[in-house]
């Protein structure tokens, strides 16, 4: 029986509210395929009312090598949230309040290099931001805060753990800029070949940002671990499917899993402490 636990949380959550010893300190955001943890020793579920409203799901909360760690699904268990609907904020501010302070996305995304072949994992460490209208930022006003996150969106030292973890069960490129479209639709092959040829991208993706833009403006570290499932449309012979990108990555699924198990026991707990750094200074 799962059981689910209802809070309303405007600051972090005591961890007696949810009948646990301490708060995860691990947070995943499961891209599309990564709809279940499927990873825990044991779990419940938590419903958080945030104030920017519900996350794209409950909250899981389960054990993993002895600790307690989140786990909550991008697009909702059956992918209910197109990559412009998800509810970004209410998703990073569900996490933080229930203690995460370093999160791990997985996400499927698009190659725009002929060597990265679907199926291969990405570590990307830059990014461009090609997406429009989407709630960006917690700090609306009256408190306006300018993050700097440019020398390093993703964190070094979580990058080099997922490196290093991926790299024993598949073959793993520890670099790359990820370029976020709007979405839903994909690219045209026009477009594609700007991301690829004039900006030189070479993945692309629909929910990096505002995720990682989010999870920053809270102080939290941020890393990515995306699997290639297609080759966009640069390649003509080989367009990509909402059902490729599905197959490719229900194909991957276990090994993104065996990597989240290997890597997350062994993020040290003061990991967030650097990362805090970027709101120092930040706010006019």
């Amino acid at each position: 029986m799962v059981v689910t636990r209802k809070l309303s949380p405007t600051g972090s959550v005591d961890p007696r509210e949810l009948g646990i010893e301490s708060l995860p300190y691990v947070g995943v955001i499961g891209g599309s395929g990564l709809y279940e943890a499927g990873f825990f020793d044991e779990f419940f579920e938590v419903q958080l009312h945030t104030p920017y409203g519900l996350p794209s799901d409950n909250v899981v909360v389960g054990r993993l090598g002895g600790e307690w760690v989140a786990f909550l699904p991008r697009h909702g268990r059956g992918h209910r949230y197109p990559p412009h609907r998800v509810p970004y904020r209410a998703n990073v501010w569900a996490l933080w309040a229930l203690g995460v302070r370093v999160v791990v996305g997985v996400s499927a995304v698009g190659s725009l290099r002929e060597d990265f072949a679907p199926g291969d994992f990405v570590v990307p460490d830059q990014f461009i931001d090609m997406t429009r209208g989407r709630d960006y930022t917690f700090y609306d006003g009256p408190r306006v805060c300018h993050i700097q996150i440019g020398l390093e969106p993703f964190n070094e030292d979580l990058r080099r753990l997922l490196i290093e973890s991926a790299s024993r069960f598949n073959r793993t490129h520890g670099g790359g800029c990820y370029v976020c479209i709007e979405g839903p639709r994909f690219s045209t092959r026009a477009e594609s070949r700007v991301w690829r040829d004039v900006f030189g991208c070479d993945i692309i993706g629909m929910t990096l940002v505002p995720e990682i833009n989010l999870v920053r403006e809270l102080g939290m570290c941020y890393a990515l671990l995306a699997l290639v499932t297609d080759y966009d449309v640069w390649v003509p012979h080989q367009p990509v499917t909402a059902e490729l990108v599905e197959r490719v990555m229900g194909e991957k699924l276990d090994l993104a899993r065996r990597v989240l198990v290997d890597v997350i026991p062994r993020i040290p707990k003061n990991l967030h402490e650097r990362c805090g750094e970027v709101l120092r200074n930040a706010c006019v």
